[in-house]
C-alpha cells in the first residue's frame, strides 16, 4: 500500500468510502428514485451540515421549508467544481441525470442514524418537478 490512497465508487447510489473519526466523504451516483422526475422524499440531518460537489453530469440541488402541508422549494442546477452546503436541519435532496456523480462531505456515520425523511405528496412531487424543469430548461435530460 502506498502513501497516497485513492477511492472510487462506480456502482449506483450512495457510498461513503472515506470515513474518519469526525467526518466522511461519500459519492452519490444516479439510481432509480434519484432522477429529475421520480423524487418522492426529502431528508434532513440534525447534527451536521452536508456539502456537495458535482464531479460530473447534471444535478439539481433542492432545499425545502416544510410547514404542515405547505412546502417551499429552492432549486439550483449545480455547477461542476463548486461547493454547495446544506445547513443542518434543512430539508433537501438532489436530483441526478443518469451519468451523474456527486461528492458528499458530512459528519462521520451520518448515513447510519442522523436523518429524517419527509415523504412528498403527489401535489408536492408535481411542484418539485416543475421547479426542477425551470432550472433545466434548455438542457438535455432523462425522459419522463
Amino acid at each position: 500500500m502506498g502513501m497516497i490512497l485513492t477511492y472510487v465508487h462506480e456502482g449506483k447510489g450512495y457510498n461513503p468510502y472515506l470515513i474518519d473519526k469526525n467526518w466522511q466523504v461519500a459519492q452519490l451516483n444516479f439510481e432509480d428514485g434519484q432522477g429529475f422526475h421520480d423524487l418522492k422524499k426529502i431528508d434532513k440531518h440534525l447534527k451536521t451540515d452536508e456539502a456537495f460537489i458535482l464531479k460530473k453530469g447534471i444535478a439539481v440541488l433542492i432545499a425545502a421549508e416544510v410547514a404542515t402541508d405547505k412546502i417551499k422549494f429552492e432549486v439550483v442546477r449545480m455547477q461542476e467544481g463548486l461547493l454547495y452546503n446544506i445547513p443542518k436541519g434543512m430539508w433537501h435532496n438532489i436530483a441526478l441525470a443518469p451519468d451523474t456523480e456527486v461528492f458528499i462531505i458530512e459528519n462521520s456515520n451520518t448515513h447510519l442514524s442522523d436523518f429524517e425523511y419527509h415523504y412528498l405528496t403527489e401535489i408536492q412531487c408535481q411542484k418539485l418537478i416543475e421547479e426542477i424543469e425551470k432550472v433545466l430548461s434548455g438542457v438535455v435530460r432523462e425522459e419522463k
